[in-house]
């Protein structure tokens, strides 16, 4: 038996060698598992890292987004009051418009004076408006704006461009700069064709009246 590993070297060798060869691979292959490992991981990571950025910008928009609705809601918690006391000063305004107009309350030697009560209160209540940031709509001689003002009616008019507010029919406010009314407007608007055509037929007839008096 020894004698015949001793006549076969060669095959110790190979053998030798092919043992290496496993070695060698088994070797490679557990640095390959182990890197494949390595990068597994840090992928992991970095998909944790970006699920963790997300995660805050949603939190810092969400109290971004708090803090405006709180803001706001300080900013207008008196908007759906201040829009119902308004009806004080349409109140006011048809209360003085149907004494002015009543033919009894004309006869009334204290018109004036009940008139200018009106006014007293109606001046109070603008002023606690004021200082509540609740302003009225200047809309008189303005051009129209759908922002601010909504059109009833139009009128016509030959010394106006058309889209200028000439009637007010109720007053427009706003609350620290956003819109608590708009304003019921009446705009100018250009003359119509229809309205054209009657003039001219109203002159031609005028004309023609004055040249058969002529004629008597």
């Amino acid at each position: 038996m020894k004698e015949e590993v001793q006549k076969n070297p060669e095959r110790n060798d190979n053998t030798q060698e092919n043992k290496e060869a496993d070695n060698q691979k088994k070797t490679d292959g557990d640095l390959k598992n182990k890197t494949e490992n390595i990068i597994s991981n840090e992928d992991k990571i970095i998909e944790l890292e970006e699920k963790l950025v997300r995660s805050l910008a949603e939190m810092e928009n969400q109290r971004r987004r708090f803090e405006k609705e709180k803001e706001d809601a300080y900013e207008f918690g008196g908007f759906i009051f201040a829009k119902e006391s308004l009806s004080i000063i349409d109140n006011l305004d048809r209360a003085k418009t149907s004494i002015q107009n009543d033919e009894t309350f004309k006869k009334n030697k204290d018109l004036n004076k009940i008139l200018e009560n009106f006014e007293i209160i109606q001046k109070d209540l603008l002023s606690v408006f004021k200082k509540n940031s609740i302003e009225q709509i200047n809309c008189i001689n303005k051009k129209f704006d759908p922002n601010y003002h909504q059109a009833m009616l139009e009128i016509e008019s030959e010394n106006k461009e058309p889209g200028i507010i000439i009637q007010e029919i109720q007053k427009g406010f706003t609350m620290k700069g956003r819109l608590l009314r708009p304003s019921l407007v009446g705009v100018t608007k250009n003359k119509s064709k229809q309205s054209d055509i009657e003039d001219k037929k109203s002159k031609k007839d005028h004309e023609n009246k004055e040249n058969n008096e002529n004629k008597k």
